[in-house]
């Protein structure tokens, strides 16, 4: 019998992300994954994205999480990303 060593690598993905929930952060994200309307909302106007939430649900965001949106100043869902890793792991 031949056997492969090509996938025996350990691939976990490590990230300095604390372990907390983030439900309400990943279905804004999401949100805007699926919907472009709904991106370019969140990228100009973001308390109007996440006050208007998505499919006539709202998000279930935490006060740190809004604020952590609110704050920031993204160009694309890419960069919005980008920019809550970089805040996370400080």
């Amino acid at each position: 019998m031949i056997t492969s060593t090509m996938f025996n690598e350990d691939l976990r993905y490590k990230s300095n992300l604390s372990r907390e929930n983030h439900t309400g952060l990943n279905s804004v994200l999401a949100a805007a994954v699926v919907n472009r309307n709904f991106c370019e909302t969140l990228l100009r106007n973001p308390e109007a994205a996440l006050g208007q939430g998505y499919l006539g649900k709202g998000f279930s965001l935490s006060q740190k999480e809004t604020s952590l949106i609110l704050s920031l100043n993204a160009t694309s869902l890419a960069d919005l990303a980008r920019q809550i890793i970089l805040v996370s792991e400080k």
